[in-house]
């Protein structure tokens, strides 16, 4: 078990194959997460373990996503970090959206892999993986909304129901536009378009029910992590 809050039970000791696997436990040191062992200050060549073993447990190209990680972190070692698997269904097909956030003393490195039709009809599947590199000084804000079930019952520490996590930095805006109103309800004039913009880089939704309580409790693990980190880089 790792992670301040108790987040999530290790599953499976075996990922051999991945990129940059090791061996053994989890590497010693100091970090912000307790189960992110590792100095901040040393160059890194591979994941975390825990990070692997999160990664081998989604099923969905672990090596890939291995890859993405680790070449978006340049070497910079790991302070905490959360994977989140997202299953859609459509019409005749289900697709599958992987998103890691990893933290380390100067950045957020996100990544997404999903899935895409292949080119021709029967064709081999197709993944499409990015990455993005942020500083943390240019994080903007933490936001994180929780949703919590019988709340006259709530104890402190408890896992909500689900836990939004949404960080924004800038790169990408929602914007809902409706039509605007004077108020009247008799007229018909045109008053125009009215529509409020919301900053939305990244946007997770982790539900106790379809994921877990640990898994809701890895994401306020990291939320908790990622703030301090956006606070440090402002103070120093």
């Amino acid at each position: 078990m790792w992670g301040g809050d108790g987040a999530s039970k290790r599953r499976g000791e075996g990922f051999e194959g991945l990129p940059g696997a090791a061996h053994g436990g989890a590497p010693a040191g100091g970090g912000w997460a307790s189960g992110w062992r590792r100095d901040a200050g040393d160059e890194a060549d591979r994941l975390p373990d825990e990070l692997l073993r999160e990664l081998e447990q989604t099923g969905y190209y672990p090596q890939l996503l291995a890859d993405v990680v680790l070449q978006a972190l340049a070497g910079e070692p790991v302070l905490d970090a959360l994977v989140h698997l997202e299953t859609t269904f459509d019409a005749d097909a289900v697709r599958r959206h992987v998103t890691v956030l990893a933290l380390t003393a100067t950045r957020l490195v996100t990544a997404h892999v999903d899935d895409h039709d292949p080119p021709e009809t029967g064709g081999a599947p197709v993944a499409v993986a990015s990455s993005e590199s942020v500083p943390l000084s240019d994080v903007r804000s933490v936001v994180i909304g929780h949703r919590v079930n019988a709340p006259e019952r709530y104890r402190a520490g408890a896992a909500p129901q689900e836990l939004t996590l949404t960080v924004a930095w800038g790169t990408l805006s929602r914007l809902d536009v409706e039509p605007a109103t004077c108020g009247d309800p008799e007229c018909e004039a045109d008053h125009g378009y009215t529509g409020t913009m919301t900053a939305d880089d990244v946007s997770l939704r982790i539900s106790a029910d379809a994921e877990g309580e640990a898994a809701v409790l890895a994401a306020r693990r990291f939320a908790r992590s990622l703030t301090r980190g956006t606070r440090t880089s402002r103070t120093a």
